[in-house]
C-alpha cells in the first residue's frame, strides 16, 4: 500500500488525477489485470517529473503505463503506484535538421502517420507499432526493418540529477531492449525527438499502407500483447511454438493464436493466470524439443 505522506503529496499535486484502486484491464491492449493501489493520470512531460520525483522522494514502487501493449498485468494487481501517461504533445520542426519531437505519452503510431501526412519520411516502420513514443525508446520497437534505435535523435530523461538529454549511445540498445529496459539506471523519460526527412507524400503513405497489409495478414485480430517472445538469433518464436504443437492451445479463455504463434490472445475474461500458464508451457516446451530459450519480449508486472 501507498503510505498516507506519499498519497497527500500526490493529492495536493495532482488533485482529482489521483485515483485509488482502480482496476488496470480497461487500461491494457490485451484487457487482462487487477486493480493499482493508487493510478495517477498525468498529461504532460512537467506532471510527468513531478508524479516520479514523489515516488523517488518517498521509495514508492511505481510503474509507468502507456497504452498498455506488450504488458501483461497479473489478476492481483499492481501494489504502489501506476503512473498512467497520457503527456501527448507533438512538434514538427523544420530547419538545420528535420525532426519530431513527442512527449512520452504520444501514440508512436499516430506521430508516424502525422508526420507522413506533411510529406516527411522516416517513421513509416512505426505506422504499425503499438504502445506510445516512451514505450517504444524504452524497448527499441522495431518493424519491418526499422527500430527507434536508428531513428532516435536524443531523449528527455529525468534523473537523479534532473533533466537531461541523452543521445541514443547512452541507452544501450540491443534486440528490444535498453539500459532502462535491463533495470541498469533509474530513470524515466519525457520526450523525445526522430530524424525525419522530406518525402514524396504518396511514396510514404503507400509504404505506410504495405506495410499495414502485410501486418494485417500475418496477425491476429482480438485483444493481446503483441509479440509474446522475441525472436531468437536466426530464427522466429512463432515458428518454434508453432513446430512444438502449440499453435491453437488454449487455457481458459486465452489462446496461443492460430495465426500467429506469437500472439496470445484474450478471448473475453481472461485471467492473467491463464495467459502467464500458456507462456510457461510455451517456454518450457520449446526448450524441451528444440534446446532454445525464449526470452519475453512482454513485461509481466503485479503480484503474482
Amino acid at each position: 500500500m501507498v503510505q498516507s505522506v506519499a498519497l497527500s503529496d500526490l493529492y495536493a499535486m495532482m488533485g482529482n488525477q489521483v485515483q485509488e484502486n482502480v482496476l488496470l484491464a480497461p487500461y491494457t491492449s490485451a484487457r487482462i489485470g487487477g486493480p493499482a493501489d493508487v493510478l495517477v493520470e498525468v498529461r504532460n512531460a512537467d506532471e510527468l517529473a513531478r508524479a516520479v520525483r514523489v515516488c523517488w522522494n518517498h521509495g514508492l514502487r511505481y510503474h509507468l503505463l502507456g497504452a498498455g501493449s506488450n504488458l501483461l498485468v497479473s489478476d492481483r494487481g499492481v501494489r504502489g503506484v501506476v503512473i498512467l501517461n497520457r503527456a501527448r504533445a507533438v512538434e514538427f520542426v523544420e530547419g538545420a535538421e528535420k525532426h519530431v519531437w513527442a512527449e512520452s505519452g504520444a501514440i508512436f503510431s499516430n506521430v508516424a502517420r502525422r508526420a507522413a501526412a506533411q510529406g516527411y519520411s522516416g517513421l513509416e516502420w512505426a505506422a504499425t507499432v503499438p504502445g506510445t513514443v516512451g514505450g517504444a525508446v524504452y524497448g527499441n520497437a522495431g518493424a519491418f526493418g526499422g527500430d527507434v534505435a536508428h531513428d532516435l535523435l536524443v531523449v528527455e530523461m529525468l534523473t537523479a540529477a534532473g533533466r537531461e538529454w541523452w543521445p541514443p549511445q547512452r541507452m544501450e540498445y540491443g534486440y528490444r531492449t535498453s539500459v532502462l529496459k535491463r533495470g541498469q539506471v533509474r530513470a524515466a523519460i519525457l520526450s523525445a525527438k526522430f530524424n525525419l526527412k522530406y518525402g514524396a507524400a504518396a511514396e510514404i503513405q503507400a509504404r505506410i499502407e504495405e506495410f499495414n497489409r502485410r501486418r494485417k495478414t500475418t496477425q491476429p485480430p482480438g485483444a493481446s500483447m503483441g509479440s509474446m517472445f522475441k525472436n531468437p538469433p536466426g530464427d522466429f518464436a512463432g515458428r518454434l511454438i508453432e513446430a512444438a504443437g502449440l499453435k491453437g492451445k488454449r487455457i481458459g479463455n486465452a489462446e496461443i493464436s492460430p495465426v500467429h504463434a506469437n500472439f496470445f490472445v484474450n478471448h473475453g475474461e481472461t485471467r492473467a493466470a491463464d495467459i502467464k500458464a500458456l507462456i510457461d508451457l510455451a517456454h518450457e516446451t520449446v526448450l524441451e524439443k528444440f534446446g532454445v530459450k525464449l526470452e519475453l519480449e512482454v513485461e509481466i508486472i503485479g503480484e503474482w
